[in-house]
């Protein structure tokens, strides 16, 4: 293992893991009224009502499939008695369709953002421009690996090098050499997912640890009209205290 395998595959995740850890703490310490979304959908929502949905179903679809295919070893999947061919055709056509997806959302959501209206565009700040770049690298990056190498290209089998390198990094044991011959977009794709993580606590990204999971399950709130007619508008209280004091 020579030095720039070690900064690179070493010394680079733990640093953007121990930044993100460090910087959600610091964020919510020191800017919770910052722990939001920063939405400017009162100002434009006929893009962002497209952009929108398309943007984030593109990312969860994306996230899960990288989880499957980073934290679920190949052994679980051949224990389990699905074929390889299936599991390729699933990853790769599942990952371009959720790829395609994301794209156009986040081309939907950076044109309402810089080319609708001004009101919009004062309300982004230089932390969401950079998030965008952060954003659009990763996704050029990814679907570069999904369909370039894999749909277009000869294929590579992540699960068997990049897959258990991921995974060694959270056990305390990463293999430098199993990334050292991956292709060049995907040591790219990996480095700047690490790099994305450390940038996450200081975006809007963190409404995700804030997202109101509980309208999920809670009841409905029923709105009802109240009969009859009109309630009579009251005088103000120093107009009732006025009427009160005798004349002088």
């Amino acid at each position: 293992m020579n030095a720039l395998d070690a900064a690179l595959w070493i010394v680079v995740p733990y640093a953007c893991l121990a930044v993100f850890a460090v910087g959600h703490a610091w964020r919510w310490r020191h800017d919770q009224f910052g722990w939001t979304t920063h939405t400017s959908q009162l100002l434009e929502s006929r893009i962002l009502r497209l952009g929108s949905p398309l943007f984030h179903l593109g990312a969860f679809g994306v996230i899960a499939g990288h989880a499957m295919g980073l934290l679920i070893p190949a052994s679980v999947t051949e224990a389990l008695h699905v074929p390889g061919h299936a599991y390729h055709l699933v990853a790769v056509w599942g990952g371009t369709v959720t790829g395609v997806a994301m794209v156009v959302g986040l081309l939907l959501l950076i044109a309402r953002r810089f080319v609708v209206g001004g009101r919009v565009r004062r309300t982004t700040t230089a932390v969401d421009r950079v998030l965008y770049l952060a954003l659009a690298a990763m996704v050029v990056l990814g679907m570069s690996a999904t369909v370039g190498e894999n749909l277009i290209g000869p294929g590579y089998d992540y699960r068997e090098t990049i897959a258990v390198w991921f995974r060694g990094v959270f056990l305390l044991s990463p293999d430098t050499s199993l990334m050292a011959g991956a292709p060049l977009v995907y040591q790219a794709h990996a480095l700047g997912g690490f790099l994305f993580l450390a940038l996450w606590p200081f975006t809007r990204l963190v409404h995700v640890w804030s997202a109101p999971m509980a309208y999920l399950w809670r009841p409905y709130v029923v709105y009802r009209r109240r009969p009859g007619a009109a309630p009579v508008p009251q005088p103000r209280p120093d107009v009732v205290r006025d009427r009160a004091l005798p004349p002088r």
